[in-house]
């Protein structure tokens, strides 16, 4: 007994070979013509030249999907055939049928057009070469003919029907494929603004602290031997800045991590405009002289924006003791404002070259004030930065409260 997967792949095959299919119709049609030429009541001529008819309407069956306009020419050269030789209508001229589905489906709507004209004057031109009943009145023919022609109209109208639904599909398909691409487009444009997002974090982090963590080692190689207690108190500088800056990488990290059963991810907050305050005093331990004033009613802020001070800031004393050179001081700011948040962040060094704030540095070392302008953008923001009128460097930076739309 056959199985439902016997006849999922008798399916399938048919779909594969449609010609086949046809050709298979085509022949039984053939047949069952040939047989109606055999008993009907006509003359020797018209068997003979009936039969050339019934063999090219079977071949408007076996074909019909690979030349539809063809066959319909070749089917409507059939009927005019018929009439010619008196053939009456026969089994065979199903065909005709099958052939206005056809091109209704398939062919362009120009000829769709042709075969339904042609197929609605086909049983008119019918009933007069073959009127039904002699003693029929002329009203009661055209009704008649009317009738005849109903076939033929359902045969288009049901094609027309199919050729819209597969042109409807077909755009959504078209519109599936279209989202698709521009979902994976929109991943990749997220994969790349999460990885410069994680470049822009680990500049920050690695560069504040690991100069920390130089000019500490610098200062404790310096006093080692006269005066070991300071260089103890830059190696505890030096080991709590490393594990500062550890645990912020690891936080970073973490979203790349695979979670291994076992494995605890660690991860810490992310830094906030509170710590701006310990982010001083640690600057401060590694012999910056900083100056921190904070002008209005502190208040909580929105994450985005309060990460964006604390790394405006961050990477701002990273660059006084990068480029201010010795004996420089520092002073930073933050305005409360009623719509958001002020920073400025001043230093009496002698700055860094031009090049360096304007195009992010000739030599592509500026990444830093690079990173600040693309954090203060992503938030709404608007970034100064550049040589003050009397020496040294400035960096203002005004943060919007309200969300970016």
């Amino acid at each position: 007994m056959p199985t439902l997967g016997d006849v999922q792949r008798l399916y399938e095959f048919l779909r594969r070979h449609p010609t086949g299919v046809d050709t298979f119709w085509a022949v039984l049609l053939v047949g069952s013509g040939f047989l109606w030429l055999v008993e009907a009541s006509i003359g020797a001529d018209s068997r003979i030249v009936g039969g050339p008819i019934v063999l090219a309407l079977g071949t408007t069956i076996a074909l019909r999907r690979r030349a539809p306009e063809k066959m319909l020419g070749l089917a409507i050269l059939c009927g005019l055939a018929q009439m010619a030789v008196d053939i009456r209508p026969n089994p065979t001229d199903f065909a005709m049928l099958v052939i206005v589905y056809t091109v209704a489906v398939t062919s362009s709507r120009q000829v769709s057009r042709f075969a339904l004209g042609a197929a609605v004057c086909a049983p008119p031109l019918a009933t007069l070469r073959w009127p039904p009943h002699a003693h029929q009145t002329w009203w009661e023919t055209a009704v008649s003919a009317v009738f005849m022609s109903i076939p033929f109209v359902l045969a288009w109208v049901l094609g027309d029907s199919i050729r819209t639904r597969r042109a409807y599909y077909a755009q959504l398909e078209e519109r599936a494929a279209r989202l698709e691409k521009e979902r994976e487009a929109q991943s990749k444009v997220a994969v790349a603004a999460e990885r410069a997002r994680i470049a822009r974090e680990l500049h920050d982090v690695v560069a504040h602290n690991v100069s920390v963590m130089v000019v500490q080692a610098d200062g404790a190689a310096y006093v080692m031997d006269a005066s070991p207690e300071q260089a103890r108190q830059a190696l505890e500088t030096i080991s709590s800045t490393g594990r500062q800056a550890l645990a912020e990488m690891r936080r970073l990290l973490g979203v790349l991590r695979t979670g291994e059963p076992g494995e605890e991810n660690e991860y810490v907050p992310q830094p906030d405009v509170e710590q701006i305050d310990e982010l001083v005093e640690q600057v401060r331990g590694a012999g910056l002289p900083v100056e921190f004033k904070v002008v209005g009613s502190p208040r909580q802020l929105p994450s985005g924006v309060e990460l964006t001070a604390y790394r405006i800031v961050q990477e701002a004393l990273t660059n006084t003791r990068k480029h201010g050179g010795p004996d420089v001081g520092a002073s930073v700011q933050l305005t409360y404002f009623d719509d958001g948040l002020g920073l400025l962040v001043e230093d009496d060094g002698r700055g860094s070259q031009r090049e360096m704030y304007e195009d992010g540095g000739a030599d592509g070392s500026g990444h830093g004030l690079i990173g600040m302008r693309e954090r203060v953008g992503m938030v709404g923001g608007t970034l100064d930065a550049g040589p003050r009128p009397g020496g040294g460097f400035r960096i203002s930076a005004l943060l919007p409260l309200k969300p970016v739309r």
